[in-house]
């Protein structure tokens, strides 16, 4: 084996085992306080230092006194020692080959068994694991009856607590498994920061999610951020790109009938926002029709903001019909949304699907020019709080308050006031503050 290190080279050329090496070391370090007129030194070399200045697994240069008594032993400057030995002049001997000498043999049975030593110390308790899975499955479940700043911040800690493990951790399993919560992590910061009106940085945690998650081959969760990348896409203007966001996602192995559900409803919105409503409906009908029972273990096995229950499908369905301009299809989608949310516990019910889907609903009767019910719709809306009104709901009162400037309604007293009324109820929510709040994916 090619020596790694000029180091290595040079104690191979001198036929030195560790004891050698280390007598001479101290040897020179001796010489070097002499020369400073110095008290006399005690440096020495441990063995498993040694091992790693000759197999070249350092990072810079060792503390003091190291290079200094590196540079005395063999004349040449210790980053140059530390560094992989110069090439064989173009004329050099090519297909001689010195047989290892039996100190060499032991030599690197040492380094290999030392090596392994090292490798089997990186690891971490698997309960640490364990509870980092259990954490990032809470904070999925809770997400939508938590506050939008917690789940912020709870995801931080713990996308911080899964890089951690990785740069503790050797085992493969337990790096698969850190690697698993880093993305998951990542996805639900993603998904929060969307709500908190940062749709640069929901852009880049879909991104490291899928990255991911391709490190592990991990269907589930790189369909799952790439189904994100494809929602993010149609926010930006860029409905095309989602179209190709969702196929990519689609293709991916391991794949539920809660995942495909997603993306099919993910796809009917942007192909709403290319005004192609064939393929729209082809894909609402696709979204509803998922039952072959199979599941996976990140839409269906965490589940909540990874899960698409029918509640979800049912809201999102009214925003693809309000982007087809369709009133009925809106209604009767948004109405079954909030008959679905009602049935739940009111512990359970998620206030941001909730409000989106009243808006939504207020969305399609303004089509028809019903005021009276777009004010009904509405009052569920307006005693949110404003860390809850998250962009997707202050981009559907957007929507609302531009149909109130319509002629229809010049002369109302009642849409201007519950015009006005729209605007201090973006103004003061926490995302507006802090950029959503503009007019975007309806308007398209």
């Amino acid at each position: 084996m090619e020596p790694r290190t000029l180091l290595k080279a040079l104690v191979r050329e001198r036929d030195w085992t560790y004891d050698d090496f280390r007598r001479a070391y101290e040897d020179a370090a001796k010489a070097l306080a002499a020369q400073a007129g110095t008290p006399s030194s005690t440096a020495t070399v441990a063995e498993q230092t040694f091992r790693r200045w000759t197999g070249g697994h350092t990072k810079g240069l060792p503390a003091r006194p190291a290079p200094q008594v590196l540079e005395q032993m063999f004349g040449y400057a210790a980053r140059s020692l530390l560094g992989p030995p110069p090439a064989l002049p173009p004329d050099g001997p090519r297909n001689h080959a010195t047989a290892p000498t039996e100190s060499e043999l032991a030599m690197t049975a040492r380094d290999a068994a030392a090596h392994a030593g090292d490798a089997a110390s990186l690891s971490v308790a698997d309960m640490t694991l364990d509870q980092l899975h259990d954490d990032v499955a809470a904070l999925a479940d809770g997400y939508n009856r938590t506050s939008p700043i917690k789940v912020y911040r709870r995801a931080t800690e713990l996308l911080a607590v899964a890089r951690s493990v990785l740069d503790r951790t050797q085992v493969p399993r337990q790096r698969t498994q850190a690697y698993l919560a880093a993305g998951q992590s990542a996805a639900l910061l993603s998904a929060i920061s969307f709500d908190l009106g940062s749709l640069t940085s929901a852009v880049s945690l879909s991104r490291t999610a899928a990255l991911y998650g391709q490190v592990i081959e991990h269907g589930p969760l790189q369909a799952y951020a790439h189904g994100a990348l494809a929602f993010l896409s149609f926010w930006n203007g860029r409905p095309s790109e989602s179209i190709r966001h969702v196929h990519e996602a689609q293709a991916f192995g391991g794949l539920g009938d809660t995942a495909l559900t997603r993306l099919y409803v993910i796809e009917a919105r942007a192909y709403g926002h290319l005004g192609n409503r064939d393929a729209a409906e082809v894909a609402v009908r696709n979204a509803l029709e998922q039952s072959t029972g199979r599941r996976d273990e990140l839409h269906d096995g965490i589940g909540g903001e990874f899960a698409f229950p029918s509640d979800r499908v049912a809201m999102s369905n009214a925003t693809t019909y309000l982007l087809l301009r369709d009133a009925d299809g809106a209604e009767a989608a948004a109405e079954r949304a909030l008959v679905l949310l009602g049935s739940k516990p009111e512990h359970q019910r998620p206030l941001l699907v909730s409000t989106q889907a009243s808006v939504d609903l207020a969305r399609a009767r303004l089509l028809r020019g019903e005021l009276d019910g777009v004010q009904a719709a509405l009052e569920p809306a307006f005693s949110v709080p404003a860390e809850w009104r998250g962009a997707g709901t202050l981009e559907r009162m957007a929507a609302v308050r531009s149909g109130l400037c319509h002629p229809d309604f010049s002369g109302s007293a009642e849409a201007r006031t519950l015009g006005e009324r729209i605007e201090e109820y973006s103004a003061a929510s926490t995302a507006h503050r802090l950029g959503a709040g503009m007019p975007l994916a309806i308007e398209g």
